[in-house]
């Protein structure tokens, strides 16, 4: 059988390819650098979420927050970020339920902080993610409260 040798064109169209993706990841790169908020003052002051690796919300019908961490894959630099909206009258409810979910994921062995905002509905999911400036508090001291 005869091999088909690939052209030129085929090899180049290839780098091309390669140097879009480069040269576009680099773009989203410095496109995250300039939105990052920078009014709050330092740096080390700017609250950094990873992209979820995993995604859990509660639900009556559905394993608990316990139970559904020990289904993921055990990692050091995995962080569980608890965002907690509240509406203005279920503030101490919903910092309620967030802080037991907090102390449920501190019982895995999983590092975890709470973010807590203000918004017209009431809203609680919990985020695994790789975060790798966050670390783990006690719990009064792990609330972002703006």
């Amino acid at each position: 059988m005869l091999r088909r040798v690939p052209s030129w064109q085929l090899i180049l169209a290839d780098l091309a390819l390669i140097l879009f993706l480069v040269t576009l990841s680099a773009l989203a790169g410095e496109a995250a650098d300039e939105l990052a908020p920078q009014a709050r003052g330092d740096a080390a002051d700017v609250l950094q979420v990873a992209q979820a690796q995993a995604l859990f919300r509660p639900d009556p019908l559905g394993p608990t927050l316990a139970e559904w961490l020990a289904e993921q894959s055990p990692d050091p630099r995995a962080t569980l970020t608890i965002f907690a909206a509240f509406s203005p009258d279920e503030r101490d409810s919903v910092w309620e339920i967030a802080q037991a979910l907090a102390n449920d994921a501190q019982r895995t062995g999983f590092g975890v902080r709470v973010v807590m905002e203000q918004r017209e509905t009431s809203d609680i999911y919990a985020s695994l993610a790789y975060d790798t400036a966050a670390r783990s508090a006690t719990l009064p001291d792990q609330a972002i409260i703006p």
